[in-house]
C-alpha cells in the first residue's frame, strides 16, 4: 500500500513505478519464487526426518517382536516343566532316592 501511495499520490510525475506497479511485481514474484524454494526444502526435510523415525521404529518394533518371542518360549518351556512336574506328583511317582523327597530318619535321630 505504501509503494502505490508514494507513487501514484505524492509523487504524481515522479514517480519511480507508474500505475501498473511492474517494479513492485517484480519484487514479489521473486519473494514468491523464494519462499516456494524454501518451503519445498523444508518440506524434503521435514521427509527425511520423517522417514528415518519411521525406519528407527521399524527396527526397534522388530527387535521387540524378537525378544517377546524369545521371553515366550522360555515362558512355554516353564509351562511345559510345570506340567510335568503336576503329571508326577499325582501318579505319585517321586522316586524315595530322589533329592527333592527327604529321607526317613534313622533310630538315633539321624538321617539314614
Amino acid at each position: 500500500m505504501l509503494w502505490a501511495a508514494l507513487n501514484s499520490v505524492l509523487l504524481v510525475n515522479a514517480g519511480w513505478d507508474p500505475y501498473p506497479y511492474i517494479l513492485l511485481n517484480l519484487f514479489l514474484s521473486m519473494l514468491a519464487g523464494l519462499q516456494g524454494a524454501i518451503l519445498l526444502i523444508a518440506a524434503k526435510r521435514q521427509d527425511a526426518i520423517a522417514a528415518a523415525m519411521a525406519q528407527h521404529d521399524y527396527e526397534t518394533n522388530v527387535r521387540a517382536k524378537a525378544e517377546i518371542e524369545q521371553l515366550m518360549a522360555v515362558n512355554r518351556e516353564q509351562l511345559e516343566m510345570l506340567q510335568e512336574l503336576r503329571v508326577l506328583l499325582h501318579r505319585g511317582d517321586a522316586r524315595p532316592d530322589s533329592p527333592s523327597k527327604p529321607r526317613p530318619y534313622g533310630a538315633a535321630g539321624e538321617r539314614s
